[in-house]
């Protein structure tokens, strides 16, 4: 069984947020840090203002052992992030970007994250997808680079691993082989790069 589900399905989920609400416009945001950068769960609950360079357009994410490194930061992304801040965060004292909706508007667990995946999977009538957490479009994140002609290498780099056969992602060039033609008779066209939709991020300083 595949770790991922298609680009398509990817996009469908992301789409499927309501941002015309405060939470639409919360989970639009978190959903696309774990789609297009492949970030985990602890990722997006942790992530500070700090961490993110609005003029160089990258974000800073802290892996096991205190790693530290910094990526480039999507232009769809980085809007989706100023959408939020500017329009759906409440005004709580906490140095977390991702707050709950409602009070104590405390930070989002990492349980909640992985929550708004399933909930966006279901909205978006997506049943047979192999898992229902944050992995999923972490793995999917990778699947798509690697479709779109990254090395294990650069995948392990982005994704924070120290070693490409301490993951699944050996395991990825057989899988996507077995799987291209089905996905691409679904999908339609062909999957992007991982942060293909729109380039860098260069906004307005916050």
């Amino acid at each position: 069984m595949p770790l991922y589900i298609s680009t398509a399905d990817v996009d469908r989920v992301v789409a499927s947020c309501d941002v015309t609400t405060p939470i639409g416009i919360r989970d639009h945001a978190v959903l696309l840090l774990l789609a297009r950068l492949g970030l985990r769960a602890g990722d997006v609950s942790s992530m500070c203002l700090e961490d993110i360079d609005w003029r160089e357009g990258t974000l800073c994410v802290r892996g096991k052992g205190r790693r530290e490194i910094r990526l480039p930061l999507p232009q769809d992304v980085g809007e989706a992030i100023i959408d939020y801040l500017r329009e759906a965060r409440p005004p709580a004292a906490c140095e977390q970007i991702f707050l709950r909706a409602v009070a104590p508007h405390r930070p989002l667990a990492s349980a909640t994250v992985s929550s708004i995946v399933k909930l966006a999977l279901v909205r978006a009538g997506i049943d047979n997808a192999p898992s229902r957490g944050a992995n999923l479009l972490r793995h999917s994140a990778a699947t798509s680079m690697l479709r779109a002609g990254a090395t294990l290498d650069m995948i392990g780099t982005v994704l924070r691993h120290r070693s490409v056969d301490t993951t699944d992602l050996q395991h990825l060039p057989a899988l996507i082989e077995r799987q291209t033609e089905c996905h691409d008779a679904k999908d339609g066209h062909d999957d992007k790069k991982l942060t293909d939709n729109g380039n860098v991020f260069h906004g307005p300083l916050l």
